[in-house]
């Protein structure tokens, strides 16, 4: 009774206090948690790849996460209140579900850049197709990057917009290329963009480079597919082994035990 009077205290002064101190500054003290907390995730890195290179942007992602931790002891809070929790278990409860709501934002947004990446690989071949049709029907480089960022879908073709902007507002062609690549955290996409700036500063033929790079691409993406297929090969023989397999058996095993059961009690 004492800890449930002492909790209804102080849901109450606790919304009260927070609507009656309008001298502090909750954004300014909730931004110093932050900081103070640092980046052991490399939530930082993975917003700034998946093109948030902005610091309010990584501010936003730990925001949500403190949210969601003081609705979620909120709701525990009103559960100890009326469904007469101890404190032991709200504590214990309280440090599970928080631990559990910083894995899983963290697991999502290492989900999202892993989707990410996949579909700058898997774009990847037909984005350098048709960037070689380009060139070789007389367009420049930019030219043809600015054609396909217009008519273009995916995480690749907006990664030639962010391109097209920096060249747009002075930035060096090769430079602009360079910091896409190092953006991407992507082998075969450095090694495109590394032979493209090689051939725009030296002169070299870039249909050729870019041929190379297609078929490379192409070679790369049928052993992805193969790989996966493999392994989803090993995961679908599972159930065949462990389940389809011993019943089979059992139904096939069974009308004889029946039988030889019959026969040795007659």
């Amino acid at each position: 009774m004492m800890e449930n009077s002492l909790l209804t205290t102080a849901l109450v002064l606790i919304p009260a206090f927070i609507l009656i101190t309008d001298d502090i500054s909750w954004e300014k003290v909730s931004l110093d948690y932050i900081r103070k907390i640092g980046d052991r995730t490399k939530a930082r890195d993975k917003l700034a790849e998946l093109g948030y290179p902005e610091e309010r942007s990584y501010e936003n992602h730990r925001y949500r996460q403190l949210i969601l931790i003081f609705l979620l002891l909120s709701l525990e809070l009103m559960a100890l209140l009326f469904l007469s929790f101890s404190m032991a278990s709200l504590i214990l409860i309280a440090t599970i579900s928080t631990i559990a709501i910083i894995y899983f934002t963290e697991l999502s947004l290492s989900r999202e850049l892993r989707n990410y990446r996949q579909s700058i690989e898997s774009d990847f071949p037909t984005i350098v197709e048709a960037l070689t049709l380009s060139l070789s029907a007389g367009e420049s480089p930019l030219a043809s990057m600015q054609r396909i960022s217009l008519r273009g879908q995916g995480a690749l073709t907006k990664e030639f917009s962010k391109v097209i902007d920096s060249v747009s507002s002075g930035e060096p062609f090769a430079s602009a290329l360079d910091s896409m690549g190092r953006r991407i955290k992507s082998i075969t996409v450095r090694r495109f963009v590394d032979s493209i700036v090689i051939a725009v500063t030296r002169g070299a033929p870039l249909i050729d480079v870019l041929h190379s790079h297609a078929r490379e691409a192409r070679d790369f993406q049928r052993n992805h597919v193969l790989s996966a297929a493999a392994k989803a090969e090993l995961s679908m023989m599972i159930p065949v082994v462990f389940l389809i397999l011993p019943i089979s058996i059992v139904f096939a095993l069974w009308p004889s035990l029946s039988n030889l059961n019959l026969f040795a009690q007659s």
